[in-house]
């Protein structure tokens, strides 16, 4: 241990990211753990090297470029051969249902909006999935408390227009977000609690202390994309082409795709590239035979029953990472056959989750225990029983609900392996004398109709169907699942969950301030979802996107958002 190193940085660290620092020294969180938990609290990379330094004569500090290490993805922007400037990349993409950048809820208009506006703190270009870097924010620092939060922004960006890009345009975009109730800012950031310091400096007063909040106005809040003070909610990114990105929006149909042009006046230099055309699909299947037959260049998401063959083909850069991407089963828990949670456990005992992982993903899954905290985050707590399949217990516990010939209709959109997902539970359930009748339709019916209808607004999603299977993708940190899907009357609530004990839980998740407190909290907020079930939630997926190696220098999310300000031609 190198204690002059290491003391020059606790000398200038704050109590949040003192605690970081301690903790990694003392052994208690990984190399790993340790620069996602910095960057977020805001340690600069060079005092993130120090510190590993210090710790560890032999391990190699992050790059000096502000890109913290691969968490052993193997990422297409790793491997940039000398580039070829010039020409266009075909882009494979889920079909979007919205492109509004406030309400949008699908991982296709994430893609699509993501290339023209930024965030204030954006994905880690090495391939790290739980690790932001700078975006439009050069840096954040937080009060001791985690309470406020000072992000200092970029200067001398321009928005496509010409204009000026300032912290006016932060203030506005976290009050359109506010008004809206964000999925990870609802509770969080309070009316009026963004302010600008000045041109170039935004104070963010929170509703209380937060120990994750710059991953709530980051890339995995995918609707925290900074957009102009002018800037109308409902606007689509079509009607008002804007932004400071590396891509100009200059065509799109809803049908077919978008084109994008190079900005030339982007605050990260010329792209290598022209242009980007955006080809979209109701399915994965029909995405990976256009790859094969050369009719696109690259998937921003394929899963493994569809593109199996893309993970060892040598003409293809494989960008794959463990991730928290996962599927919610809902369950109403406020009316209906599923509102006793012995019924909704009964239906979670029939998963059987290691043959749904080898089915669906040839092992290329975590399992899940019907809550939302994935083992790949630093605080999940492995002391939870994982839940197995017990299809006696699951009889019984109908039999005590006083609950015979269950039948009920589940839900799903057309999307990756949930179609098939939905098959298999069907069969499972089976077996325990369940009946569920499979109803599978596109996003663009599904998510209005069955997991979260606009109406009635009060609580959110109250319209929702009583059992059907939702998408989520990829977060660094869990807050937007419970904030969102888990919190009483929280935005994306199809159960309609609303519990005392697990509000609480939260609140003291995020209000904590050190990684013991975290992981405390996370172990209740485990105990607390596998026991009332308002979801089942079987496994957690590896990401699977990538380019032919025609092309270099693409990154991922893994949350639907694919970057090519690095892309080129091989």
């Amino acid at each position: 241990m190198d204690y002059p190193k290491l003391d020059k940085v606790r000398r200038s660290a704050v109590p949040l990211q003192l605690d970081v620092v301690e903790a990694f020294a003392a052994g208690r969180l990984s190399r790993r753990e340790f620069i996602q938990r910095a960057t977020i609290v805001g340690l600069s990379m060079g005092s993130i090297g120090m510190v590993i330094a210090a710790c560890s004569s032999t391990t190699s500090s992050p790059s000096a470029s502000g890109a913290a290490p691969s968490t052993g993805a193997s990422s297409a922007a790793s491997s940039a051969p000398s580039a070829k400037a010039g020409g266009k990349l075909r882009i494979a993409s889920q079909k979007p249902v919205k492109i509004d950048p406030v309400a949008m809820q699908d991982l296709g208009g994430y893609g699509i909006t993501a290339q023209s506006f930024e965030f204030l703190c954006t994905a880690d270009p090495g391939g790290n999935q739980s690790s932001i870097v700078p975006g439009l924010a050069l840096k954040w620092t937080p009060t001791n408390d985690g309470a406020v939060w000072t992000f200092d922004l970029r200067q001398n960006v321009k928005w496509h227009d010409g204009s000026a890009f300032t912290a006016d345009d932060v203030v506005a975009t976290m009050e359109r977000l506010v008004t809206a109730g964000n999925s990870g800012l609802k509770g969080v950031l309070p009316p009026g609690g963004a302010v600008a310091k000045d041109a170039n400096t935004v104070v963010f007063t929170l509703a209380g202390a937060n120990g994750n909040f710059p991953y709530l106005v980051s890339v995995f809040n995918a609707q925290t994309l900074i957009t102009p003070k002018a800037y109308v909610a409902g606007t689509t990114l079509d009607k008002v082409p804007a932004g400071t990105g590396a891509w100009k929006l200059v065509t799109y149909n809803a049908q077919t795709g978008a084109t994008f042009e190079r900005n030339p006046d982007w605050w990260g230099g010329p792209t290598p590239l022209d242009g980007l055309e955006f080809i979209f699909f109701d399915a994965t299947g029909p995405m990976v035979t256009a790859y094969q037959g050369d009719q696109v260049d690259a998937l921003v998401q394929f899963d493994v029953l569809s593109g199996k063959s893309l993970l060892t083909d040598a003409n293809f850069n494989l960008i794959a990472a463990e991730a928290a991407l996962h599927r919610q089963i809902w369950m109403r828990t406020d009316k209906g056959q599923f509102a006793d949670k012995k019924v909704r456990q009964a239906l979670a005992y029939t998963f059987d989750r290691p043959a749904l992982v080898q089915q669906l993903f040839q092992g290329k899954a975590q399992l899940g225990n019907d809550h939302v905290i994935w083992e790949g985050y630093p605080y999940f707590d492995s002391s939870v029983p994982q839940r197995v399949q017990d299809i006696a217990k699951a009889k019984q516990l109908l039999t005590d609900a006083g609950v015979s010939n269950l039948t009920a209709t589940l839900h799903a959109g057309q999307l990756l392996e949930i179609p098939d997902l939905a098959a298999l539970l069907k069969s499972q359930a089976q077996q325990a004398g369940i009946t569920l009748n499979l109803a599978v339709e596109s996003l663009n019916t599904f998510y209005g109709a069955q997991w979260c209808p606009a109406d009635p607004k009060d609580p959110p999603c109250s319209g929702a169907a009583e059992l059907g299977i939702v998408d989520y993708g990829h977060r660094g940190t869990p807050d937007v699942y419970l904030n969102a899907a888990l919190k009483t009357k929280g935005i994306w609530n199809s159960s309609q969950y609303a519990s005392t004990a697990f509000d609480t839980a939260f609140t003291s998740f995020q209000t904590a301030v050190g990684v013991d407190a975290q992981k405390a909290a996370c172990k209740q907020i485990e105990t607390i979802l596998n026991e009332d079930a308002p979801i089942g939630l079987p496994y957690f997926y590896n990401y699977f996107g990538g380019t032919s190696k025609k092309f270099s220098g693409t990154y991922t999310s893994a949350l639907g958002q694919m970057f090519f300000s690095k892309t080129s031609q091989a």
